[in-house]
């Protein structure tokens, strides 16, 4: 089930709230292409569009969690602790690469993995690599593809889509932790740390972080699955 409750709420009503307009299209389109068709059109009106690519995957973005692993890495340090892994949400590309480049340059041990949550494990793989190829000619090595570990089966078949393991995660995560994670990106990023845990993926001596990437409003636009 894809969460439909009402089209105005969850990120929909912020996106109002805040003034700006939308275009709706379909998630078979390609996102990058109407991005740049809607630019386009704004400056043919005389407009000066800065065009943010879908989920701020590019160089720029990517540096965001370059710049994270760094953060991740002082915080660890300065309350003595160290992390063996660390699990996220992946679908667009930049929080994976920036990540995985971030504890690469800092030589850091620590294993990223990216839970797929577009249910497209090739396109997901795909442009995990782009931008990982960007980051690290811009830190001066080259990447290896075996650093990108991206774990698929927790997407529940499409983006934006929900089954029993991603409303496992939520309730978990909120009854145990008061801990609000979304059923499109950090819930399902979660129910995959969860699955692996269960499949055992992580020795008994594992130090597991898990970065929450928000999405938070976009619950109460899966009211009824909830």
């Amino acid at each position: 089930p894809i969460g439909d409750d009402d089209a105005e709420t969850g990120n929909a009503l912020l996106v109002r709230l805040f003034g700006a307009t939308t275009e709706v299209i379909s998630i078979r389109h390609d996102r990058e292409r109407e991005l740049e068709a809607a630019a386009d059109r704004l400056r043919a009106d005389g407009r000066t569009p800065y065009v943010v690519p879908y989920g701020c995957s590019n160089l720029l973005g990517a540096t965001g969690y370059l710049n994270a692993a760094l953060e991740i890495a002082r915080q660890a340090e300065a309350t003595g602790l160290s992390f063996t892994h660390v699990v996220h949400a992946s679908g667009t590309g930049g929080t994976q690469a920036g990540l995985v480049a971030g504890f690469e340059a800092l030589g850091l041990d620590v294993e990223v993995i990216g839970i797929d949550v577009d249910a497209d494990h090739e396109g997901v793989r795909s442009r995990v690599t782009s931008r990982l190829v960007e980051l690290t000619a811009a830190l001066g090595f080259r990447p290896d593809p075996n650093w990108i570990d991206l774990e698929s089966g927790y997407a529940a078949g499409a983006y934006g889509a929900v089954d029993g393991s991603t409303i496992e995660a939520i309730s978990m995560a909120a009854q145990l932790e008061a801990l609000t994670v979304d059923p499109v990106y950090s819930g399902k990023g979660l129910a995959g740390l969860i699955g692996l845990t269960r499949t055992g993926r992580f020795g008994p001596d594992a130090r597991v972080l898990f970065v929450h990437t928000g999405g938070a409003p976009a619950l109460f636009a899966y009211t009824s699955l909830l």
